[in-house]
């Protein structure tokens, strides 16, 4: 199995809203623990792959102060 292999559904996160305007990312996990991302208006686009250190510092970005 390739590491960048999605081996979870694809998931939009509950803060994206919803209707048929809804513009969001979709997220899953792959085989190495990382993460693909994909546009949800057009997943057959293409989908970017972070692995699970990359998506880690990015999540700990995101709640930091820095961010805020």
């Amino acid at each position: 199995m390739n590491s960048k292999t999605v081996v979870t559904p694809f998931h939009k996160s509950s803060y994206s809203g919803g209707g048929a305007a809804n513009e969001c990312v979709e997220v899953a996990t792959t085989a190495d623990g990382g993460r693909a991302v994909r546009d949800s208006k057009d997943p057959a686009r293409g989908t970017a792959h972070f692995g699970p250190l990359t998506w880690q510092a990015f999540l700990t970005h995101l709640t930091s102060e820095e961010a805020q």
